[in-house]
């Protein structure tokens, strides 16, 4: 039998503990996606419902199938910055008349949806995923183009936006833009550069620049309607495909678009799914707070995976990290879970073989991280630590079945890279509220940084007093501690987004449901040389 079976007892005074200061976690970031879903707050809300318009996020609830599920992407984007959380978009994965979608959606109630530059990264992150996985692309626009003060950081990375577009289209995967209200200067080239655009009569204006400009640069004396309104767009230039009478026209005839692409997903379908046999729920009291207690990663997989079925691969080798093969709502999985924190030679050279063995069964490949990255030490870097973790990262780098990464706890140094960490592409990243992701573990770094210190003053000839150490290491470790938690990291659209573990199993289901919108193909023989 494969089924896992669980030692975990909910009676258990640590899982009290663990329970707790997760539903603590899990207030603070719900507190901070209530100011995304806020938008631009009370006023702007109200006087943009006065104007007979909806919000973004009911654009995005007609737009979508009924009582389909949608996975919003970096809903805390621009967390700790100066400009809102949410960054005046909602992006994510929603089904559209059965077709899985992209959807980019200009939030108009934050300075009239107009482009920051977290604006930018997160829509380039909904895009990335859009190509990654062949998903067409609808974007929701009513924009009105750069937020200029910023211009200096949105301009140049900007306009990969639109370079992308067309790559799209070239690619074969379909762009639509529906039009709402203002879409200016380069808001413009979203629907000029979309393969479909559908605008709302007396509603949209699409310009690349409007009266004023047009007449600051040319003298031009012209007005909105004449200069980019729906009507003009349908009738003389031609850049309006479809003239909707109202949003809910226009809605009603991007459906209809998406309903004729004839877009199907490759492969073969998923099995019939059963639930986990133990309760998700209990997912709550598995991290302690403190992360440098180890806890058993199984214990998740458990709770995750169909029928709480995991065929374990070299149980006995490599303890450090489990694999292993499982289902997850009937979709084969491959399963990397870091089990004790440090990843060893042993379990470096077992996750290698693994990977290589899922890219030959063409099956995905889930990494639940918790690791405080590679062994060091004389005997470690004699036993070939470097090359051995060099090994794993060179199979997680060259691999090509989809990944997707969930962060549950600590994720430090090279360990955050061969788990597949964000510069390592996995199609999706989530964090739990419990991760921590950074270079090292805060007293660590704060110690390497103390030594290096001393050993700078005492070839200088300088003092270094107890005092100043202090100082300096509790700067450091708050300093790091704070770069190091959930919210800021997906503030920096370093994820895509943080989630309740309870909601773990869901949101693995849709990202497998969306990766095989394109072929899950392994790589055969392509990895490069590992140093033996």
């Amino acid at each position: 039998m494969t089924v896992l079976r669980s030692r975990l007892d909910p009676d258990d005074p640590a899982f009290a503990d663990n329970r707790a200061s997760m539903l603590a976690k899990i207030d603070e970031v719900e507190a901070e996606h209530a100011k995304a879903l806020a938008g631009g707050g009370p006023t702007y809300v109200d006087r943009h419902r006065a104007r007979g318009k909806l919000l973004a996020r009911e654009r995005i609830e007609l737009l979508l199938d009924p009582d389909s599920p949608f996975l919003e992407l970096s809903p805390l984007a621009a967390w700790g910055s100066d400009y809102p959380v949410g960054a005046s978009v909602v992006t994510g994965v929603g089904v559209v008349e059965g077709v899985e979608c992209v959807v980019i959606a200009n939030d108009p109630t934050v300075r009239g949806g107009a482009s920051n530059p977290w604006t930018g990264k997160k829509t380039l992150r909904a895009m990335e995923i859009a190509e990654q996985n062949r998903l067409p692309l609808i974007n929701l626009v009513e924009s009105g183009g750069a937020d200029l003060p910023g211009q200096k950081e949105i301009f140049i990375p900007g306009g990969r936006l639109f370079r992308d577009l067309t790559r799209f289209s070239a690619a074969g995967i379909p762009t639509l833009a529906v039009v709402f209200g203002n879409s200016t200067a380069g808001g413009a080239y979203v629907p000029g550069m979309s393969d479909h655009v559908v605008m709302v009569r007396e509603r949209s204006k699409v310009f690349l620049g409007g009266p004023p400009l047009v007449k600051m640069a040319t003298g031009e004396e012209s007005d909105d309607e004449s200069l980019g309104g729906a009507d003009m767009h349908a009738r003389v230039s031609g850049l309006a495909d479809h003239l909707a009478a109202d949003e809910h026209d226009a809605i009603r005839i991007g459906r209809g678009i998406i309903a004729r692409l004839n877009h199907t997903k490759p492969g073969p379908a998923p099995t019939a799914a059963r639930d986990p046999r133990h309760d998700p729920a209990e997912l709550l009291g598995i991290v302690p707070d403190d992360l440098r207690i180890p806890f058993d990663p199984r214990e998740v997989i458990a709770r995750v995976v169909d029928d709480s079925d995991f065929d374990e691969f070299k149980p006995a080798y490599g303890s450090g990290l489990a694999t292993g093969w499982a289902r997850l709502h009937g979709y084969p999985v491959g399963v990397l879970a870091n089990a004790q924190g440090v990843l060893f030679s042993e379990e470096s050279q077992k996750a290698a073989q693994f990977i290589q063995l899922a890219n030959q069964a063409d099956t995905p490949l889930i990494f639940l991280h918790n690791t405080t990255g590679y062994m060091v030490g004389r005997d470690y870097e004699q036993g070939g630590i470097i090359k051995h973790g060099a090994m794993m990262i060179n199979a997680v780098s060259n691999s090509t079945v989809p990944h997707l990464s969930v962060l549950l706890g600590a994720s430090y140094g090279a360990g955050h890279y061969g788990m597949c960490g964000r510069a390592y592409d996995p199609r999706f990243l989530f964090a739990w509220p419990s991760a921590k992701a950074a270079v090292m573990g805060p007293r660590q770094l704060a110690g390497v940084l103390s030594i290096v210190a001393r050993q700078s003053a005492a070839a200088k000839g300088r003092d270094y007093t107890e005092e100043q150490d202090a100082a300096m290491r509790e700067m450091v470790e708050n300093q790091i501690e704070a770069e190091s938690l959930p919210l800021f990291l997906s503030g920096r659209v370093y994820d895509d987004g943080v989630i309740d573990p309870r909601d773990t199993r869901t949101v693995l289901g849709l990202c497998l449901s969306a990766v095989h919108n394109a072929p899950v193909r392994g790589v055969r023989g392509g990895f490069g040389v590992f140093r033996m």
